[in-house]
């Protein structure tokens, strides 16, 4: 199953909100919807920088990461940016195949 990274900033009323129900209620919120997806979260860090939450989960496809990306930041409370994640295998089966390109100039 693909994995993705989101990346998450909360705005000010996601600040709120945290504040209110703690990390833990809304781990299980994600956990819920990336389940119900018919995914799994691997991992869900807070941290300092850029980002607030970093999310690492398996999800059955690019529609499912995008569905998920686009409902959780219209609800306002959050903005999620999407990394698709490749192991090892899918770089060497990347680096396989032939590709017909000419750089510009060349």
């Amino acid at each position: 199953m693909p994995k993705y990274l989101f990346k998450v900033k909360l705005t000010p009323d996601g600040l709120k909100g945290l504040l209110k129900e703690g990390a833990s209620a809304r781990r299980e919120v994600v956990g819920r919807m990336v389940d119900g997806l018919g995914g799994r979260v691997e991992t869900m860090y807070w941290a300092f920088g850029d980002d607030d939450v970093y999310v690492t989960a398996e999800l059955p496809g690019n529609t499912s990461a995008a569905a998920l990306g686009m409902v959780v930041s219209a609800a306002g409370g959050v903005r999620t940016s999407t990394v698709v994640l490749l192991s090892a295998e899918e770089i060497d089966e990347a680096v396989r195949q032939r590709v017909d390109y000419r750089a510009p100039g060349a």
